[in-house]
């Protein structure tokens, strides 16, 4: 499984930088040879090109830096999914019928799956920003927010019933849907895509602040700790400013900062699991 998942990986960016190298050679149409221009005629700061700022490319590479990262924070997430993965099916009690006791476990292996894919086209779409990859960065990110607004909805209020669980995800998925059509199919707005993402993230966090409140979860801790840094991180996605050197900007650092959260997150699910599986079985004798 990880040889094959490396594959792809390593097959996806390469084709990536191969983009990235063969059009780098755009000439006036590249933004770093307007930007040197300016620089020499005005001396100002860096100014965005639709929508972006210019970076000093590696190897082709157009923003290395947030490539970096977003491969760090797939890593990561494997290794929190697999973790948790091996934890429910092999270390902790399974039912008669082999499945776990935890009610959430497919919900979490879902998400485990959505995140890598967000961050594997993350990073694709930094090492060359050409409109598909950027369609499916944007989309998969949109679908990854929906997803675990839903996840936070079902496990805070515990719902384990299915005409339940479809009452909630029925609106968010409809809602998500649209927007991805919309993004893809009838005008790719940055702005409004930004507003619906902050708001999809602030409201899943608003919840799962609420959630470590309210319960008496072991390991709250760790959610308030999450909730809370990634709240202080998402100030770096409003709060933009032009890459120092040339190479890290305001998006990059916000990866960064999400490498050490996503391990702490997944230590979190984890716990979630041992401590609502101990309890049913303390439940069942």
């Amino acid at each position: 499984m990880l040889r094959r998942f490396l594959a792809i990986l390593i097959l996806v960016v390469s084709l990536s930088w191969n983009l990235g190298v063969i059009d780098a050679s755009a000439g006036d149409e590249d933004p770093r040879y307007r930007e040197k221009e300016r620089e020499a005629l005005l001396g100002s700061a860096p100014l965005k090109y639709h929508g972006k700022w210019p970076f000093k490319r590696v190897y082709g590479i157009q923003e290395p830096a947030s490539v970096i990262f977003s491969l760090l924070n797939l890593a990561m997430n494997f290794h929190g999914w697999l973790s948790f993965f091996i934890l429910v099916n092999y270390k902790l009690p399974l039912k008669g019928d082999k499945k776990a006791y935890y009610e959430f476990a497919s919900l979490w292996h879902i998400y485990g799956l959505l995140t890598m894919n967000s961050w594997l086209w993350s990073a694709v779409s930094h090492c060359r920003d050409v409109e598909l990859m950027e369609k499916l960065d944007y989309s998969s990110t949109v679908v990854l927010l929906g997803y675990s607004l839903i996840v936070a909805i079902l496990r805070s209020c515990n719902l384990r019933d299915d005409a339940a669980r479809v009452m909630v995800t029925a609106p968010v998925l409809a809602f998500v849907t649209t927007h991805i059509m919309f993004q893809n199919f009838y005008k790719l707005n940055y702005g409004w895509n930004m507003i619906v993402c902050v708001f999809m993230a602030v409201l899943q966090l608003l919840i799962w602040a609420i959630f470590g409140r309210v319960t008496r979860h072991p390991s709250r801790w760790k959610l308030w700790l999450v909730v809370v840094a990634g709240g202080l991180s998402m100030l770096l996605k409003i709060c933009d400013f032009p890459p120092y050197e040339g190479y890290v900007d305001a998006h990059a650092l916000w990866h960064a900062t999400t490498v050490p959260l996503t391990y702490i997150w997944w230590s979190f699910v984890r716990d979630d699991a041992a401590f609502r599986t101990m309890n049913l079985l303390k439940k069942a004798k």
